[in-house]
């Protein structure tokens, strides 16, 4: 494995642009966990996807780049409007994986950001998809993402399998997420298009990012997760060399039937990390949510659209 150079930052401030909740009312605020003061007449939009503007500071360096970009073009640009976003300092865009809940807003947004911004993504990212449904005759494809559409807007497209440092080495791309835990197994639901076949979903370009804080640790943040979660933080863990994590963010991917059994495990195994801060998001469901909440009370963080976390 080539060495990493992932150089400590002296603190991130992450805002959620795009979540599955929103709620005007929840005002409650702590020292790392700060909510949008907003006028009644100004409200966010919430839809089922993901999107968090990043910024990275380290000495008199600042790094601004966005993690995913939602369903639609409309709450992405609704909400950098509310939150008063302005899209020409976003240097890039690190897109988790290619579902269209995380990448649906990205064509439009790179029409509006500055040119020859930077696009990091894994190549399965472009893979036709879809999902075979329980109680669905037909199986529901997915849109796919258009490499082509992407290139004319000038972007400069970085694919890649492994796990890299961006934004002068200060933010960690996972690349290909290593499979360790016996109970993270996917989602079952889901094919894609290899060679011309569909197979069950790999998730090959499930990844994760991570910012290396001096005197605290790692912040993670994860998309959907498909990967795992644990899978994820301890990815993580061993590329970067770092052990202690300080907080953990985004997708679980635990909502549904599906994935109710790996809840209690999944927690488990978060007690045995033992990060400072976690706040599940978008597909990690709410009994999920609350199982966190119930059984690590003192790090659970209750995330809607417009929370900034600052670490």
């Amino acid at each position: 494995m080539t060495e990493l150079n992932l150089r400590e930052a002296d603190s991130i401030e992450a805002t959620v642009i795009i979540d599955n909740y929103t709620d005007l009312l929840l005002l409650q605020s702590t020292s790392v966990m700060k909510r949008a003061a907003l006028p009644i007449s100004i409200t966010p939009l919430a839809e089922h996807g993901l999107s968090i503007i990043i910024n990275v500071k380290a000495g008199t360096e600042e790094h601004i780049f966005l993690m995913d970009t939602g369903v639609t073009p409309t709450c992405l640009f609704h909400n950098f409007d509310v939150f008063c976003i302005n899209m020409k300092k976003i240097e890039g865009v690190i897109l988790s994986h290619g579902h269209f809940d995380h990448f649906g807003g990205l064509i439009a947004f790179l029409g509006k950001a500055s040119k020859g911004i930077d696009l990091v993504l894994h190549p399965e990212a472009f893979l036709e998809r879809r999902l075979n449904l329980p109680g669905l005759e037909a199986k529901a494809k997915m849109p796919d993402l258009d490499e082509e559409a992407l290139k004319k807007t000038g972007v400069i497209l970085h694919k890649t399998k492994k796990a890299s440092t961006w934004f002068s080495d200060l933010v960690l791309s996972f690349g290909e997420v290593e499979r360790v835990t016996d109970f993270e197994k996917g989602f079952p639901w889901a094919e894609a298009k290899i060679n011309g076949r569909w197979v069950a979903d790999p998730f090959n370009d499930d990844q994760g990012i991570a910012i290396n804080v001096k005197g605290k640790g790692l912040v993670i943040i994860g998309g959907c997760s498909h990967a795992g979660i644990i899978n994820t933080i301890k990815h993580a863990q061993k590329i970067s060399r770092i052990n202690k994590v300080h907080a953990v963010l985004g997708g679980f991917h635990l909502s549904g039937p599906i994935f109710e059994p790996i809840i209690g495990p999944t927690i488990e195994e978060m007690k045995i990390i033992n990060p400072d801060y976690i706040a599940p998001m978008h597909c990690t469901g709410w009994n999920a949510m609350k199982q966190f909440a119930d059984k690590m009370p003192d790090k659970f963080l209750l995330n809607c659209v417009g929370t900034t976390y600052t670490f």
